[in-house]
């Protein structure tokens, strides 16, 4: 099917990317199909000057990702490249490809147990959905099953499994391009001492996803906060950039309404207050459309 026509297409620099089928899908400004002619040129030029320097990698710089690293750098081509070139050596320093050829964490289930850390399904908007539950851990028995720096790994692997195979298909399957996420961080029953022994792995995980993954957080929500949460909330928030924190929204205990206004009942699941209740538990389902097409062997398996 062809791209339908969209109203902020028309006035667009650039066109809608290919393969859209939800003709009510309009991109937010500064992604493709909805681009001034300023940030078009930016895009543009930021390519060439990748491509003309011999640093441009055909398999992780396509249009919509240099457009990631532009929005985070308010289309200032200098700073954008400064930071998309400052991401390639630290993925060679942190041995990515090595991760993603090699890495098994096959500790995953005990540490299900002790921080669950999870996508699971789809947003209304499409958009993959990922918990955390801060408040089950058991820094003892976390680090008796794994260590900060496997954590670290297997943070960057599941990063690389969403853009590579997560995000592509809930694009398909909501028929318009999907870049971010909707994030469920749970804080029920958080002790401050348990956060601040895993402070330095909570803020090198910030710093990776700010850095090296710009612009992929859609919704954040962070629920179930107690009342000390101000004295975290301000050792975490002078880490992250206005964009970031403008996007998180802190809820309490009743925060349910707020959830299933954004997320499908059927989505959710049942501790959160929806009715999922995947076999063998949502937390080590990884359902989803990605889930769905492995299944079907449409897509590719990681």
């Amino acid at each position: 099917m062809s791209a339908p026509s969209a109203p902020a297409a028309a006035a667009s620099a650039s066109p809608l990317p290919p393969g859209i089928t939800d003709p009510n899908y309009v991109p937010l400004p500064g992604r493709l199909g909805n681009l001034t002619i300023p940030q078009q040129h930016a895009l543009e030029t930021l390519k060439k000057q990748l491509i003309d320097e011999g640093h441009f990698v055909e398999e992780r710089m396509d249009d919509a990702t240099l457009l990631r690293f532009l929005r985070a750098r308010k289309f200032d081509v200098v700073k954008t490249k400064e930071m998309l070139l400052a991401a390639e050596q630290w993925r060679k320093d942190f041995g990515v490809d090595d991760i993603m050829a090699n890495f098994d964490f096959k500790e995953k289930a005990e540490v299900d147990k002790y921080y669950p850390q999870y996508y699971h399904k789809t947003d209304k908007d499409g958009r993959p959905v990922y918990i955390e539950r801060l408040g089950k851990l058991d820094i003892k028995a976390l680090y008796a099953a794994t260590t900060p720096e496997r954590q670290l790994q297997r943070l960057v692997y599941e990063y690389e499994r969403s853009l590579r195979t997560r995000l592509p298909a809930s694009g398909r399957a909501a028929g318009h391009p999907v870049e971010t996420f909707c994030t469920i961080l749970d804080l029920y029953n958080v002790s401050l001492t348990n956060f601040y022994r895993v402070k330095d792995y909570v803020m090198s995980a910030a710093s990776i996803g700010q850095d090296r993954y710009p612009e992929i957080m859609g919704k954040f929500y962070i629920i179930n906060a107690p009342w000390a949460f101000s004295a975290v909330w301000t050792v975490i928030k002078p880490w992250l950039d206005e964009v970031t924190v403008s996007k998180i929204e802190i809820l309490g205990g009743s925060y349910k309404d707020k959830l299933l206004a954004q997320i499908p009942v059927a989505n959710l699941p049942k501790e959160f207050g929806g009715t999922c209740s995947c076999p063998g538990g949502c937390s080590l389902s990884d359902a989803g459309p990605w889930k769905d097409e492995e299944l079907n062997g449409s897509g590719p398996a990681h």
